[in-house]
């Protein structure tokens, strides 16, 4: 489809805000908030021992979701479940850094797969082992899918947004079972949907695609992360907070010309603390769906890199062909 250059620049932005936020956080993971004064850098190390400039499992595991997508069309079928639920599986044995939830999930899939004399999991042994996994512990709510659904926006850009929303909650479910990271992620998706489209930032703009309980349980939070800073949500492992943390940081950080831009979007995500790569890298999704490659710094372009041996201009590329 052929659409405007600025709608271009911005479909360039989604994965690329993604993984800067992503490299940009992953030295801080797990420390305490910093002052709004701090100054944040791309200095590497964290969880992984990742070098400067090197994302993490969240964007890794969202190139795999782009790939599948791609070779199934920019569709979600069930060849393309199969192949993110096989290459997640392969990545994360070797992965510096993989969510509880999902390796647990992923773990669980393997083996299942193995005791049938299969080499390779597929969708039916994750979403087994995702509901499984939740039954037994009541905890699937984790921030591990919402961090890698920037591309599914990307595919489903000229679909409408249930289509999107929809395809966003059935990738989530591959490893979180829970429902509330299957609607954060669906509203996460369209919001960056129309954030590309329009340049808009509404993250209530799929409020309507949910009932009206949950609509109204979302919207009050929503509202209080407008009104709190990213660090005030410190459980940001759990995906509702990971969500609010990175609205927060959209929605409270220094502003040029009344509007926000990335920058200082995904270091207001960082300075939150905790899970920094994973709200930064959720925050850098949105922002660059809005504000578009341009608002990257050059320097990051440069040196953003990472699994499986990809830099910058490889996520251009794939964004390109998921939009196409």
């Amino acid at each position: 489809m052929a659409y405007p250059v600025e709608v271009l620049d911005r479909i360039l932005g989604v994965m690329t805000g993604m993984a800067a936020g992503d490299a940009l956080g992953a030295g801080y993971e797990f420390n305490a908030p910093l002052p709004d004064s701090a100054q944040v850098d791309m200095i590497g190390g964290g969880l992984g021992n990742f070098a400067p400039g090197e994302w993490t499992d969240d964007t890794s595991m969202a190139i795999v979701v782009a790939q599948g997508l791609l070779g199934s069309n920019g569709k979600l079928d069930g060849a393309a479940s199969d192949y993110m639920v096989r290459e997640w599986a392969r990545w994360a044995v070797n992965a510096p850094d993989v969510g509880n939830q999902t390796r647990a999930v992923l773990a669980f899939a393997q083996s299942t797969a193995s005791a049938d004399g299969r080499t390779e999991p597929n969708t039916a042994d994750a979403l087994a082992g995702s509901e499984q996994i939740h039954r037994r512990t009541g905890r699937s709510g984790g921030n591990g899918s919402l961090m890698r659904t920037a591309p599914v926006a990307l595919a489903y850009l000229s679909g409408t947004p249930a289509a999107a929303f929809d395809a966003a909650a059935a990738i989530s479910k591959l490893t979180h079972f829970d429902d509330e990271a299957a609607e954060a992620c669906g509203l996460w998706t369209v919001a960056i949907q129309h954030a590309v489209l329009t340049g808009e930032l509404d993250i209530r703009i799929g409020l309507e695609l949910l009932k009206p309980d949950r609509a109204h349980v979302w919207e009050q939070r929503i509202g209080q992360a407008e009104t709190q800073r990213p660090r005030d949500f410190g459980n940001n492992g759990w995906v509702v907070e990971a969500f609010q943390a990175a609205w927060s940081a959209i929605t409270t950080a220094d502003a040029v010309d009344g509007k926000a831009r990335l920058v200082p979007v995904v270091e207001a995500a960082v300075r939150g603390g905790v899970d920094t790569d994973t709200v930064a890298a959720i925050a850098g999704s949105l922002i660059g769906a809005a504000t578009g490659l341009e608002s990257v710094p050059e320097q990051w372009v440069e040196m953003v890199h990472g699994w499986p041996r990809m830099r910058m201009q490889e996520l251009v590329d794939i964004s390109n062909d998921l939009a196409g």
